[in-house]
């Protein structure tokens, strides 16, 4: 698609259709989805964080005070809507292999839910930021994440069957909890108001990639090790995903009351505003943690465990970058990381061996589309 003028969301809309239509998203299913923007209520009406609390939430761009806010302000939103569209293009590939009704009617309802929460970023960029919010708002439908395009990393990541689909949404997903949940007590009203509804319909994609991953432990066709491999790829990039280590960033955001902590309602503690993202991180880590070990209930005595990869191993961004620590966070020498890496990670025997038992219909367990 080339750029176009957008004068208004109704101008958007006619480009996100061919967006649809662009990345060979047929299925009526999605197509007839009624896409709407919906605002939520505002649970604290004034700034609950950084240099304004106390103050009303700014209800409009014209009321926030300083430029530099403003722009930070339209970029969280540049990133959010980046990652539910960039989401759509990596799962649309599964609408015609998936291994059940109710898994279909899941798929669907995960990626007609994205692009809702892509269109209500879209909104926000339109109807708040003038023509530079609309400009930002058509490039949100002009990257793509097959072409590597997508603005982080984990967006630009394949997902080629569904086991891949089912760690996507167990631990990708759960970061996006994390980044709507941290922008619910954003001081920008409209943008606060749009998380609540977000969140609700997040949490049936987590769902989704939980049951997902409990019921192919408990077909007991796929092994644990191999599903450890699709562990190991998503959860790395996943912790890519809080953000780099005493982010100068976050710590403007917080300033600024943008962008708060996953628990700035329930902390009583101070925040450590050089140590933002690293806060969010660990909170993830041990949340994951916890999932990991309620799945290891269902794994037999004669399959290995399922573990969480260190913070420190095959990281992007932040502290670790481009350094050499294995799954336990051990050091490696540089020269046999990649193969160490390649051998961890999803292989091509791995890929070989689940286009084998997925053309069966027992490797996964089943679920009805009532329940």
């Amino acid at each position: 698609m080339a750029l176009a003028k957008i004068g208004n969301f109704d101008d958007w809309i006619d480009l996100f259709k061919v967006w649809q239509d662009d990345i060979g998203l047929e299925a009526k299913e999605l197509k007839n989805y009624n896409f709407e923007v919906k605002l939520g209520e505002i649970d604290v009406d004034e700034i609950e964080f950084g240099h304004y609390a106390g103050q009303r939430k700014w209800p409009t761009v014209m009321h926030i005070p300083d430029q530099r806010i403003r722009d930070a302000l339209q970029n969280l939103i540049i990133f959010q809507g980046d990652t539910e569209f960039a989401s759509v293009e990596q799962q649309r590939a599964l609408l015609q292999n998936a291994p059940s009704d109710y898994d279909l009617f899941s798929i669907y309802r995960v990626m007609a839910e994205e692009m809702r929460h892509g269109w209500q970023m879209s909104y926000l960029l339109v109807t708040h930021f003038g023509d530079e919010g609309k400009r930002e708002a058509e490039k949100l439908l002009q990257r793509r994440a097959d072409e590597h395009e997508r603005l982080l990393g984990s967006f630009n990541e394949s997902v080629e069957n569904w086991l891949d689909f089912f760690a996507y949404t167990e631990f990708i997903d759960r970061d996006g909890k994390y980044q709507l949940q941290m922008l619910s007590t954003s001081a920008f009203a409209p943008l606060s108001r749009s998380m609540k509804p977000m969140l609700r319909e997040e949490s049936y994609h987590l769902g989704t990639g939980n049951s997902g991953l409990q019921r192919i432990i408990k077909a007991g066709r796929i092994p644990t090790e191999v599903m450890q491999r699709y562990f190991n790829k998503w959860v790395s990039t996943a912790f890519d995903l809080f953000g780099t280590d005493n982010s100068s960033s976050a710590q403007w955001a917080y300033t600024w009351g943008l962008k708060g902590r996953f628990d700035e309602r329930t902390n009583p503690q101070p925040a450590d505003a050089a140590k933002l993202n690293e806060a969010a991180r660990e909170l993830y880590r041990q949340e994951v943690q916890g999932l990991i070990d309620r799945l290891n209930q269902h794994v037999p005595e004669d399959q290995p465990k399922l573990r969480i990869p260190s913070v420190k191993f095959n990281r992007r961004i932040g502290q670790y970058k481009g350094k050499t620590f294995d799954l336990d966070g051990e050091p490696m020498e540089r020269e046999n990381y990649k193969a160490y890496v390649a051998s961890v990670t999803p292989t091509a025997d791995d890929r070989e061996l689940l286009r084998t038992i997925f053309k069966e219909d027992d490797w996964i367990a089943p679920r009805n589309l009532e329940s």
